[in-house]
């Protein structure tokens, strides 16, 4: 008897470069945002923290967000509907995240463009033609 399962991943071959490039961005992001986690865990523990319950609190948001993240990259690679909506709020976060290192008392306009340029990429990558018929479900899909 054949493996119907529903959660099987997809075949890799006929993906769309755009999507392909869309899978590496978001993935690219997903694993900064797990360094950056590791990188406050270790700062957390190793330097004194002048609010214990803040540093704490920020390790466990980054720690959310890396895994939202991660499922995301996972659910790209599956081909999965529902990463759309996730990738276009991660995406405006970030852009948002970017403005605010162009602006204000601590203001550092490299990471600003580090962080909007791939958001940019990443949002017209998943509103693409190639991406959007990639991401349909199963039964609508022509491949």
């Amino acid at each position: 008897m054949p493996d119907t399962t529903p959660n099987a991943p997809e075949p890799t071959a006929a993906r769309h470069p755009a999507f392909r490039t869309l899978l590496v961005v978001v993935g690219l992001e997903a694993a900064a945002l797990v360094v950056l986690t590791v990188a406050l865990v270790v700062e957390l523990v190793v330097a004194p923290a002048s609010s214990i319950a803040s540093a704490i609190a920020l390790v466990l948001l980054a720690a959310i967000a890396a895994l939202w993240l991660v499922a995301i990259v996972v659910g790209l690679r599956n081909r999965r509907p529902w990463v759309r909506s996730g990738i276009i709020v991660w995406q405006v976060l970030q852009g948002a995240i970017a403005i605010g290192a162009f602006q204000g008392v601590f203001r550092v306009a490299w990471v600003g463009w580090v962080l909007l340029i791939p958001a940019l990429l990443a949002l017209t990558l998943v509103l693409s033609r190639p991406v959007t018929a990639a991401l349909l479900p199963r039964a609508e899909r022509e491949d």
